[in-house]
């Protein structure tokens, strides 16, 4: 029987089997930030310990640091500190950082992709929960903890159970003004929040084999919003071509070698897994979410749900609840909702082929006054790509605020938050109460283009109709 690509990269990176049961296992790659780093290094420092293997160990700033001047210090002492600590933690430490000075800053699910440094059959470990993002490349990527981080810098490996994995199959063609954003949202609402625990999901079918490499890293960074650990595709042409030539890349004779490796990481073609799962592309429509978990998701042409549609009183209270703090009445249409903030960013759509995709759109166009609008590109790199194309002036141009590279209103560590009951048209990855820095603030996620009709009409609507994308 084959093997799957969870399988074969979990075999050959397990150091052990400790008592509990758990696996230590070797971590290729280790991502640090400001935010779930400082405590870590504290603790080597107290107990004397040194980073084992430096060179695996690679740090940037994106959580807490401001977009709108990110000139030193910041207007946030916390901000300045964080940032400094991290500062001194990589100097004294000896690991590879990407800071604002550097040219390479940005989020950091950004950053190890265009650095060649995400690389398939790899294990990638960093304390942020969107780590899976990282698997669109064929590598197993974790989210983890503080202590986590801890363990890794002191002994480069982690104990983890193992997962089951499910494949999750989207075969034949999206219908125009549908995205990535999209079939991750609607995997999600399929599947549910929890869907996915215990298993590591294995995304496939001709839809994902035609995504280019950043459409396959939006869809992976929501698995953990499913529930599942880690999801993954399989390493092929796209991936290669995308790998080739970037600064860690294999270069040379060992470009070659290093590429049937990859090939033979990916799944087997026997491979039985533990779990299938079809969708038609056909079926996925643009989405959007209505409540206060990625998987509370409806067509937007749908109406909102009504306490009474669920099966079971469990349901029927977590969706009264959810409408409760949305303020969005039962059984009316979620198109037409007021939306006074619209943020195209954050780990999930804050690419270059975000930016170009939606200035195809907005250029010659105007936000709509009531709105407050703002497009935050992922990486330093990403913003000078997008200046060199123009893109910055379409969307200022448009009515948006062009801001610095960072985590920015996905979780609002950093300035850019909501105020008081403000409802956000989000290309982010999370709808939670308070998520976006004020605790009755409204979150909507949707994909870039769906923001960027939001943001010019003033209210959640239906791209296809704002753009006339059609086919």
């Amino acid at each position: 029987m084959g093997k799957t690509l969870f399988e074969k990269v979990w075999e050959s990176h397990a150091v052990g089997t400790l008592a509990n049961g758990q696996t230590q296992l070797l971590i290729d790659t280790h991502l640090v930030h400001e935010v779930t780093s400082p405590q870590a290094f504290g603790m080597l420092r107290d107990l004397g310990l040194k980073v084992a293997y430096p060179h695996r160990t690679f740090a940037t700033v994106d959580h807490i640091v401001p977009t709108d001047s990110q000139v030193s210090p910041f207007a946030d002492p916390l901000a300045e500190a964080m940032i400094q600590e991290l500062n001194k933690n990589a100097k004294e430490f000896g690991v590879t950082y990407f800071s604002l000075a550097s040219g390479k800053q940005g989020i950091v699910h950004v950053v190890g992709p265009e650095q060649g440094i995400t690389q398939p059959g790899t294990t990638i470990a960093c304390g942020d929960s969107h780590t899976a993002t990282h698997g669109a490349f064929g590598a197993i990527a974790f989210g983890i903890g503080t202590t986590q981080v801890r363990d890794i810098l002191a002994t480069q490996t982690m104990a983890l159970s193992k997962m089951k994995v499910r494949r999750i199959n989207v075969e034949g063609k999206l219908r125009p003004g549908v995205y990535a954003k999209d079939v991750a949202l609607h995997i999600i609402r399929l599947l549910g929040a929890g869907g996915g625990v215990g298993f590591a999901y294995e995304y496939g079918g001709n839809v994902f084999d035609e995504f280019t490499m950043e459409e396959r890293m939006t869809v992976c960074n929501m698995a953990i919003e499913g529930g599942a650990r880690c999801g993954y595709v399989n390493p092929d042409d796209t991936t290669f071509e995308y790998l080739k030539g970037r600064p860690y890349s294999p270069k040379g004779e060992e470009w070659d070698a290093t590429v049937a490796k990859w090939r033979a990481v990916a799944s087997d073609k026997d491979v039985v897994y533990d779990d299938v799962v079809n969708i038609r592309a056909e079926d996925v429509p643009p989405t959007v979410t209505w409540g206060v978990s990625p998987d509370q998701a409806i067509a937007v042409t749908e109406t909102v749900p009504t306490p009474e549609s669920a099966a079971t009183e469990p349901g029927r209270v977590s969706i009264q609840e959810a409408l409760d703090y949305m303020k969005l009445p039962a059984g009316q249409p979620i198109k037409g909702t007021k939306v006074d903030v619209a943020f195209i960013g954050s780990c999930t759509n804050g690419r270059l082929s975000d930016f170009r995709e939606v200035a195809k759109f907005i250029k010659g166009k105007k936000v709509n006054p009531s709105v407050k609008a703002i497009a935050v590109p992922g990486s330093q790199i990403v913003d000078a790509m997008a200046r060199q194309e123009g893109l910055d002036k379409i969307f200022s141009e448009a009515g948006f605020e062009w801001r610095g590279a960072g985590c920015s209103m996905c979780l609002a560590m950093n300035p850019d938050k909501l105020v008081g009951d403000q409802l956000c048209a989000s290309s982010s990855n999370r709808n939670f109460k308070g998520r976006q820095g004020s605790t009755t603030g409204r979150t909507v996620l949707m994909s870039p283009v769906m923001v960027a009709a939001a943001a010019l009409t003033g209210s959640i609507a239906d791209a296809r109709e704002v753009f006339s994308i059609a086919g």
